[in-house]
C-alpha cells in the first residue's frame, strides 16, 4: 500500500476523506438505494464501520470516486462500474453509499 501523503491522492486515506466536507455533495446527495436511473455519479460519502470501508475502498468504492450505475431499480441491487471493475451491490448494503449525479 502506498502511504505517500503528498496531496496527490495516492494514499487511500487522503481519498476517504477528499469528499466529506465537499458543499457541491451536500446539495444534492442522496444514497445509491433511491436513485432509480442509470448514469454516471461521483461517490460522496460511505456509511459503515471500518472494515466496511475498508472492504468498499479496496474495491474502488470510496468518496471522490466516479462510478457509472449500470442497473438500477430503486430498492433492489445495483451494478455499479467502477475503476474498471464491475461491483454489484444489494438494497442493504447500497443505502451506505451516498452519490451524487455528474
Amino acid at each position: 500500500m502506498n502511504t505517500n501523503n503528498n496531496g496527490n491522492g495516492c494514499c487511500w486515506r487522503e481519498k476517504l476523506k477528499r469528499c466529506f466536507h465537499n458543499p457541491s455533495c451536500a446539495n444534492s446527495a442522496t444514497p445509491l438505494s433511491k436513485r432509480g436511473r442509470c448514469g454516471r455519479v461521483k461517490i460522496c460519502k460511505v456509511i459503515g464501520d471500518r472494515a466496511l470501508c475498508g472492504r468498499f475502498a479496496a474495491l474502488g468504492v470510496y468518496p471522490g470516486a466516479e462510478a457509472d450505475i449500470i442497473s438500477s431499480d430503486v430498492g433492489s441491487c445495483h451494478i455499479l462500474k467502477v475503476k474498471g471493475g464491475t461491483v454489484s451491490l444489494g438494497a442493504d448494503i447500497s443505502d451506505n453509499i451516498i452519490v451524487t449525479s455528474l
